[in-house]
């Protein structure tokens, strides 16, 4: 039994499934949608918040080291932003300086890596947002072949809501009519 367990597995051994949540986490940074298997986006959403935490903590430091006078306080808050950023150069993986490509597949230009939009835009973006950076959608049709289950796993957009189911209030009864004899 799997009581307390958390993660699946998908069928791959603990190198492969790393080696997949980096491809696929770099795939949602630099385009910020894409479609895969129920299961892997639900499992990506865990992987990649990670990530968007650890950049928003970096934006929130990079406000407060713009505030603070002190010397000595900078100095703390520039080397703490530094390790947010090598925290997530590691979970990254090797391929974290990839380029960063626009919706046709064509290169940016210029010198943007998947490690400095994370910080440089997408960590701004959620500085306000207490968490839950991520939206999965699930999509109508199965993948051919295998007939799995698929999905859309995206971003949210700046200041973008997330949208929730809002519970129904019970009904109270009506008053009881007072019967005169």
């Amino acid at each position: 039994m799997r009581h307390r367990r958390k993660g699946r597995k998908l069928n791959r051994n603990a190198s492969h499934r790393l080696a997949l949540f980096r491809n696929l986490s770099r795939a949602l940074i630099t385009h910020e949608s894409i479609q895969t298997t129920l299961p892997k986006a639900k499992e990506l959403r865990m992987f990649v918040e990670k990530l968007l935490t650890l950049a928003k903590n970096a934006a929130v430091i990079v406000d407060t080291i713009a505030k603070t006078t002190d010397e000595a306080e900078v100095k703390k808050l520039k080397a703490r932003a530094l390790h947010l950023r090598r925290l997530a150069m590691a979970r990254l993986g090797p391929m974290h300086g990839t380029g960063v490509y626009d919706k046709d597949d064509n290169l940016v230009q210029g010198d943007d890596t998947v490690l400095k939009k994370l910080f440089n835009q997408l960590g701004p973006r959620f500085k306000e947002r207490p968490g839950g950076y991520t939206r999965v959608l699930k999509l109508h049709y199965r993948r051919l072949g295998d007939a799995g289950a698929t999905a859309v796993i995206e971003l949210l957009k700046e200041g973008e809501k997330k949208v929730q189911v809002k519970e129904k209030k019970p009904q109270v009864a009506p008053a009881p009519v007072p019967v005169s004899a």
